[in-house]
């Protein structure tokens, strides 16, 4: 898979998400979402368990097919580009644990080899320095702390300098004090890279200190969208979580509500 080019200039968003649709024999996982990343922002994806948040990642990254609808990353049709398109994303989870028999340096050389990074070595170096992962470089990843395996997946998610990020809960299960690193080093990237960011939490605390926008699910539908420092005043709310608890215990109503 070729890297993509280093510098870009196109005036495309990083995910342009067009009513996508996901049908599981009777089930609708994701029913008609639509929404935007624009290069250098940070949407958060919020909603309870079952939602439909991964379901759309899956999508956007082309794991799973969408029934109806489309995904463009940097204007590239995935469906019609897939490699391509994918050149220029990555993604890291707090589930998708990097293989745990290869050491730090053996993973990001095996996925840089996979993304067929130019300078490999060169750019090992780099992300081993940035995230602190020099001195574990020899380190089987399994061996690693939580924050460690943090560190080393977001290390990876970097290889191929993405021009959209996708964070599925990210820092889950890391300390406030590590968590705060990774949130910080995640901006940067969006402020100084200009990289779209599509990130899922369900600390609300940290989606504010993030993110620019936040869109909420509910039953794979959009119900809300809006700055996550105002959005709960405009719905009745007094906080982001206020708001998350309602959305998630009567979406009819914040959906009505939202229409009015």
């Amino acid at each position: 898979m070729p890297a993509p080019p280093s510098h870009h200039t196109s005036e495309h968003p990083a995910l342009r998400a067009t009513h996508l649709r996901k049908v599981y024999g009777e089930l609708t996982a994701v029913d008609d979402v639509s929404f935007t990343v624009k290069r250098g922002e940070i949407v958060g994806l919020l909603g309870p368990n079952g939602a439909g948040k991964t379901t759309t990642i899956n999508m956007v990254l082309g794991v799973l097919a969408t029934t109806t609808g489309g995904v463009e990353i940097d204007g590239i049709d995935i469906s019609k580009q897939r490699a391509r398109a994918l050149a220029r994303t990555n993604f890291a989870a707090v589930y998708a644990t990097l293989p745990g028999n290869l050491t730090v340096s053996e993973n990001l050389r095996f996925f840089g080899l996979l993304y067929g990074i130019a300078s490999l070595r060169h750019r090992v170096e780099e992300l081993l320095l940035e995230f602190d992962l020099t001195h574990l470089r020899h380190t089987k990843c399994g061996l690693l702390s939580s924050g460690e395996q943090t560190r080393s997946a977001l290390a990876k998610a970097l290889l191929n300098k993405p021009r959209l990020l996708l964070l599925d809960e990210p820092t889950a299960s890391l300390d406030p004090s590590a968590a705060q690193l990774i949130r910080a080093k995640i901006k940067t990237l969006a402020t100084d890279d200009r990289c779209g960011i599509l990130w899922t939490s369900h600390n609300m605390a940290e989606v504010e200190a993030v993110c620019d926008r936040v869109l909420f699910l509910s039953h794979g539908k959009v119900l809300l969208e809006g700055n996550p420092h105002t959005l709960p005043q405009e719905h009745g709310s007094a906080t982001l979580e206020d708001l998350f608890i309602r959305v998630a215990r009567e979406p009819l109503a914040a959906a009505a509500e939202a229409r009015a």
